[in-house]
């Protein structure tokens, strides 16, 4: 094996074992488009953003395998012009195809926050920006994480007034009140809205305040398959 010959013969055996060892991979997202339309995928920090035709996938690392958080969405009905420019029906970025900032409303989300304490990963799936698409995530790495779904079409359900061309809008977004955007520091509460979407997708967060029942955990250094239209 020529790089066996290349190492010194004086090294010791931990060290030489080290040196044979793989570098650690960053963390990869492959994102799935299984809906019968296009979608235009986004992601902050990493990735960015592009169309992605129906049957099609993306992937994109984090380029890092220390402390990191993120978040995923699709985006529908868009139009963007050569310079990547335009406008989307759901979970647009500020009209750009190469997002840099977070979806408006409505997009279901997924969040991550990879290597924090205890060399763990947390993900999960928040509808607090409404509802645009049915998502499956699914960690492939160690034994011990779960996938998280929000299958339901919540769009035919959707209360009235949270009802837009795009998908289910949050309360917060159409009422703009403390009650529903959660202002102040412990007066959140649960709503007739948040327990809506948690009715039909129970294992995301609902409203801010719904973490305990939506943060699932994993061991840090596995990979994560994002599936829009499972």
């Amino acid at each position: 094996m020529v790089l066996l010959s290349l190492l010194p013969t004086s090294l010791p055996l931990l060290l030489l074992l080290l040196v044979l060892l793989p570098l650690n991979q960053a963390t990869t997202f492959l994102i799935n488009n299984n809906c019968s339309h296009p979608i235009w995928p986004g992601s902050i920090p990493y990735g960015g953003g592009l169309h992605l035709p129906p049957s099609q996938n993306w992937t994109f690392t984090t380029n890092t395998t220390s402390s990191t958080f993120g978040t995923i969405w699709a985006r529908t009905n868009c139009t963007f012009d050569s310079s990547g420019t335009g406008t989307c029906l759901s979970g647009d970025c500020s009209g750009a195809l190469n997002c840099t900032s977070n979806p408006s409303s409505p997009a279901t989300v997924i969040e991550y926050s990879l290597y924090q304490w205890g060399n763990n990963d947390f993900y999960g799936i928040t509808l607090v920006n409404g509802f645009n698409l049915p998502v499956a995530v699914n960690p492939t790495g160690p034994a011990n994480c779960s996938a998280v779904t929000c299958t339901d079409n919540l769009t035919p359900e959707c209360p009235s007034e949270l009802k837009s061309a795009g998908g289910c809008k949050s309360a917060c977004d159409v009422f703009k009140t403390d009650e529903y955007c959660c202002n102040k520091v412990g007066s959140c509460s649960p709503t007739k809205y948040s327990r809506f979407f948690k009715s039909l997708c129970p294992n995301a967060c609902s409203y801010p305040m719904d973490d305990p029942t939506s943060t699932f955990t994993c061991t840090s250094g596995g990979d994560f398959t994002v599936t829009f239209c499972p």
